[in-house]
């Protein structure tokens, strides 16, 4: 709204610490806090106002004609999606589409579950080979600090 870059704020900060001081300058910015809170509040409480009033004048009628008329495709998509969504939810448990779509929603959550169990599986063989490294990788080290340190010189021209 005002357009202030960092080095406005600056110019308007040092301004105030030299005009009001350095005592009194946290409770003059606590209380301009306070006042951009509550133009804040009121700019809130203003424009859900205005959109309550807007809702009660049928103003959302009128956007959705402006969207169909600028959109028809869209809007005719969202059409086609709505009758679809109607005629699935009405669908007879009995009828063959009614079957048609018990059995594949029994066969996607099989495929579900067998994707999770494979999943599963794998994690945890992940897992056992991490710990039989882990455990080779241990008893590497406790035989090569158990084996025998040779301190000698070898023995030659001297």
């Amino acid at each position: 709204m005002f357009d202030l870059g960092f080095a406005e704020l600056l110019v308007i900060g040092v301004v105030a610490l030299i005009v009001v001081g350095p005592k009194d300058l946290p409770v003059l910015f606590r209380n301009a806090g306070r006042f951009m809170g509550k133009a804040r509040g009121m700019a809130r409480e203003f424009s859900r106002a205005m959109n309550d009033a807007a809702d009660q004048a049928g103003v959302a009628d009128v956007q959705k004609t402006f969207k169909a008329a600028t959109n028809p495709v869209g809007t005719a998509m969202d059409g086609v999606k709505d009758a679809a969504k109607s005629m699935t939810e009405g669908l007879d448990p009995n009828s063959e589409t009614g079957k048609l779509s018990a059995e594949r929603e029994e066969a996607r959550r099989k495929i579900e579950a067998n994707a999770a169990r494979m999943a599963a599986e794998r994690k945890a063989r992940e897992a056992q080979e991490a710990l039989e490294k882990a455990e080779e990788l241990e008893k590497k080290l406790v035989a090569d600090a158990d084996a025998p340190k040779d301190t000698a010189k070898p023995e030659g021209d001297a």
